[in-house]
């Protein structure tokens, strides 16, 4: 299980390196609060299983023609005039890219 965890972090890493983006990989206690801040506060608008609601669906299909980068800055700096608020007094740049990488290939539950 531990390996298919690092082979999974690793194939994300890549992607998003492949996107022109270079991830670090947050401690595992933060990755733990990362899922639970993406699942409550983000699905709070994007719906609990990211499917969609106020905001749009998070689900690697919907992201799939998305700019990694461009998703990294909406996370930091939200979309003025729309509902997206800017995360960047909670996260740091990192753990955006960590996060748009873990949802490009499927968030974890």
């Amino acid at each position: 299980m531990l390996i298919r965890r690092i082979a999974a972090g690793a194939l994300g890493l890549l992607l998003l390196a492949g996107a022109g983006l270079a991830v670090a990989e947050p401690t595992p206690a933060r990755q733990k609060e990362l899922v639970h801040m993406v699942r409550q506060d983000c699905g709070s608008c994007h719906g609990m299983t990211l499917q969609g609601g106020l905001g749009p669906a998070l689900l690697p299909a919907a992201l799939a023609d998305k700019p990694a980068e461009g998703l990294v800055a909406t996370i930091i700096g939200g979309r003025p005039g729309t509902a997206m608020p800017p995360w960047h007094r909670f996260l740091a740049e990192d753990e955006a890219q960590w996060i748009v990488a873990r949802l490009m290939e499927g968030f974890p539950k």
